[in-house]
């Protein structure tokens, strides 16, 4: 996409101080997304997905501290206070978490919740916040609209939750949604349901989308391009579709491998990468993933490799050239 990024992370380093020590849970991380684009980030839990865009947005624990640049419209959001950054989350750019429950208030209704975030960036009046709460409700397909904005959190189902969820994310408006794991605790049939509505927000609005995930199919479903992280970095990052067909590094190829495919022969058990990802408080000097890696190089134990430009837009962090696709 042409336009200039909406959201570009640059060298972006994030630590936590615990009682065994510093952990770092993201290293030297740079990516960007523009406008109408959909980004997906996929690993393991623990490989810092989440916590590159909590800090971005100023939303780390206590005992977490960022450095790098996160520039939103060219303004560094690392260097913004409170206030400013309240102005920005919930308006210009919104969250959706995996468990909704988590995120809306038990104890308010509905129609409330949504109205106040009209209420506090918008400054309508309760009557017209109530107005425009319905209009998205219908909008993100919630059925008996009405009724919903009366009901609390508890009274409604997993699936009408994250819906509620998606319509208090887009009741500003946002140029970017990042979306951290928002179909996981969802049955399938619920899962292909949110993901459509994203799709259509993401078409229709021109609004950009991050997609935080651990599941390949829904990056496969929904994004542009997919940026895969092992041990706080980037390995591997590029156009879904070529990075799915032509994984360059051995950390894709081995997730690749593990997820089912309906177009392939069951010969026996799943492949699973062997071992564990690395401690974050004591990693390898070399490459992260090569204890686990089976193209393992002496040179990879030694050396860190940097991500590096492929061409047209493909990076890997990978020093061998020689790794064919394991279909």
């Amino acid at each position: 996409m042409g336009s200039a990024p909406l959201l570009h992370i640059d060298n972006l380093t994030v630590k936590f101080t615990t009682a065994d020590g510093a952990v770092d849970a993201v290293s030297d991380l740079s990516l960007h997304i523009s406008p109408g684009e959909c980004l997906g980030v996929v690993g393991e839990s623990g490989s810092g997905k989440s916590q590159t865009f909590m800090a971005a947005l100023g939303l780390l624990a206590a005992n977490g501290s960022a450095r790098g640049r996160a520039l939103f419209h060219g303004d560094d959001l690392l260097t913004l206070g409170d206030n400013e950054l309240n102005a920005i989350r919930g308006d210009k750019v919104a969250m959706i978490f995996q468990d909704p429950m988590t995120s809306l208030t038990p104890h308010m209704t509905v129609g409330r919740q949504l109205s106040e975030v009209l209420i506090h960036h918008r400054g309508v009046s309760a009557a017209r916040a109530r107005e425009e709460s319905l209009v998205m409700l219908k909008r993100v397909r919630v059925p008996d609209p009405e009724r919903r904005l009366a009901m609390y959190p508890h009274e409604l189902s997993g699936g009408l939750r994250q819906r509620v969820m998606i319509a208090m994310a887009l009741l500003c408006g946002p140029e970017l949604i990042i979306a951290d794991e928002p179909t996981t605790a969802l049955d399938v049939t619920v899962q292909a349901q949110i993901l459509d509505l994203l799709r259509e927000v993401k078409d229709t609005l021109h609004t950009a989308v991050v997609l935080i995930t651990h599941d390949l199919g829904v990056i496969a479903g929904l994004a542009d391009r997919v940026a895969v992280m092992y041990a706080g970095r980037i390995v591997e990052m590029g156009d879904v579709r070529q990075v799915f067909a032509d994984p360059r590094h051995p950390y894709t190829r081995g997730l690749l491998a593990c997820t089912p495919r309906m177009d392939a022969a069951v010969t026996g058990a799943l492949f699973t990468i062997p071992g564990q990802p690395p401690n974050l408080e004591h990693l390898p000097a070399g490459c992260a993933f090569a204890p686990r890696c089976a193209s393992v190089l002496d040179a990879c134990r030694n050396d860190r490799p940097a991500l590096r430009g492929l061409g047209g837009g493909r990076f890997k962090a990978c020093i061998r050239d020689d790794l064919a696709h394991a279909s």
